[in-house]
């Protein structure tokens, strides 16, 4: 993927970002933008009740624990950046449901990416796997993933079932992939690129093209290209979640360093550090032996420059999303949505 400069207003709101990430959206956003993440953040908080316990006291421990909720924003976002919703309960119900039903795919492909990878901690909290055990962390990411549709399904729109369901195949997809890719040293930059687009990248692009599906008359080619858009910002987000694994530290990232390297998954650091240092491209990650070695690993990592080459690569994917979007949005739109794009770099630096 080649760098290419930001054709539209470069650097708008860059000072803004530095010092608040997605609050700066937020501010930028309005009244409006607030009250809809707002409704979006109390319908997490009350969607798996129905389940009962003991699930459900595990499932709204996973919401809860947070994120930045970038996903929502991106569907709220696309769907004012398509014509917008009718200011009616109605709509906005739509609209709230959509983007849960993002956040909660999001949640459970978190639960069991933790249990898959052995991980004890999550945003610095213990892990439904660490806390509950396997069945019941398998268990509650299915709940969040059924729940997920349950929300969605209430909007009666097959295209919107659709996009979530193509971006949740997509996720095992990628999963998959990384599971037969595990240990192997010798993976390309081309095939790690397609396993990020897979995991990550098709469920940003799901979140812009059910934000455009609940807007009342956004065109299909509006969709295609804000699709475009939230992919590519997807990409240079998990090129970049990567690159954090190996730079950390614990206190930043919640999780060791290193913590995809003894899971034997290889990345982008890894593969660009190994095509400079010729023993690093000839370990066997199957040898490490806790978090000590895959420690002093990232620092051979570092000591290469591979982390400010994948962080360069991952600049370049933003700036391409900022440029991919359409000339003309209404009420601002292209500003809030390139705040967006430079919040998902804002965190790493």
């Amino acid at each position: 993927m080649s760098a290419v400069g930001d054709k539209r207003r470069p650097g708008r709101g860059g000072e803004l970002l530095a010092k608040d990430g997605l609050e700066a959206v937020l501010e930028r956003g309005g009244a409006r933008l607030r009250e809809l993440m707002a409704s979006t953040e109390r319908h997490l908080a009350h969607v798996t009740v129905e389940a009962g316990e003991p699930l459900a006291e595990h499932a709204n421990a996973t919401i809860a624990a947070g994120g930045k909720r970038l996903r929502p924003m991106l569907v709220v976002l696309a769907a004012e950046s398509s014509g917008g919703t009718a200011h009616s309960p109605r709509a906005e119900a739509r609209l709230v449901r959509a983007a849960v039903a993002v956040e909660l795919v999001h949640s459970a492909t978190l639960v069991h990416d933790d249990l898959i990878d052995g991980a004890m901690l999550r945003r610095g909290r213990p892990t439904v796997a660490a806390t509950a055990g396997r069945d019941v962390a398998v268990a509650t990411g299915d709940l969040l993933f059924s729940r997920a549709f349950a929300e969605l399904a209430r909007n009666e729109d097959a295209a919107q079932l659709l996009a979530l369901s193509q971006a949740s195949s997509a996720l095992a997809a990628g999963e998959l992939l990384q599971r037969e890719d595990a240990y192997d040293t010798h993976v390309s930059v081309e095939r790690y690129m397609r396993r990020c687009e897979l995991k990550t990248a098709a469920l940003f692009e799901a979140a812009c093209r059910l934000g455009a599906l609940s807007a009342a008359g956004a065109s299909p080619l509006l969709a295609d290209e804000l699709g475009v858009f939230a992919r590519r910002i997807g990409l240079a987000f998990q090129v970049l979640d990567d690159v954090l694994d190996v730079s950390g530290p614990v206190e930043r990232t919640g999780k060791a360093r290193g913590t995809d390297l003894l899971d034997g998954t290889v990345t982008l650091p890894f593969i660009l550090a190994g095509q400079r240092d010729a023993e690093l491209a000839g370990l066997d990650l199957a040898s490490l032996d806790g978090p000590l070695e895959a420690e002093a690993l990232c620092e051979r990592i570092a000591a290469t420059g591979a982390l400010e080459e994948a962080r360069a690569h991952a600049l370049a994917v933003v700036a391409e999303a900022k440029a991919s979007l359409p000339a003309i949005l209404p009420d601002g739109r292209s500003e809030l949505l390139e705040l967006v794009a430079d919040a998902v770099v804002e965190r790493y630096r």
